[in-house]
């Protein structure tokens, strides 16, 4: 199983793959497209993240000894930044997100992509994923 840090590592390599901004923030909405479905009864207030522009909603399901994230947005480009938090933080036990370091935005480099509103909305999303594992 893939550590938290070597997901990281991934997605900052599929991202400096892209030279030019416009490039990353395509390749970003691209990655919305493929988050699945939502279910609207989800899209409750207690699933909301605070800290976004746009509404991001969040869940977490407990299976075995891990944390599954499932999430989406109302905003094209934060669906992207949606994927990428669930393609990093899903799959990991309760252990290994209590002990996340919430610098993911400087580690991919996103503050040259995504507007400081954005960065916050990121932060936002790993706060609230910290909230479920302290829960668990």
């Amino acid at each position: 199983m893939m550590s938290i840090k070597q997901r990281i590592e991934n997605i900052k390599e599929d991202l400096e793959f892209f030279d030019e901004e416009l490039a990353k923030y395509e390749y970003i909405i691209d990655l919305g497209k493929k988050l699945p479905s939502f279910d609207e009864k989800n899209q409750i207030p207690e699933n909301l993240v605070h800290g976004c522009t746009s509404q991001v909603w969040l869940i977490c399901e407990k299976k075995d000894d891990k944390l599954f994230f499932y999430g989406t947005s109302d905003a094209i480009i934060v669906k992207g930044l949606v994927y990428i938090i669930l393609e990093i933080f899903s799959n990991s036990t309760i252990q290994e997100l209590k002990e996340v370091d919430m610098d993911i935005i400087r580690e991919l480099n996103l503050s040259e992509v995504i507007t400081p509103n954005r960065q916050s909305g990121v932060i936002g999303m790993i706060k609230k994923i910290k909230e479920y594992a302290l829960k668990y």
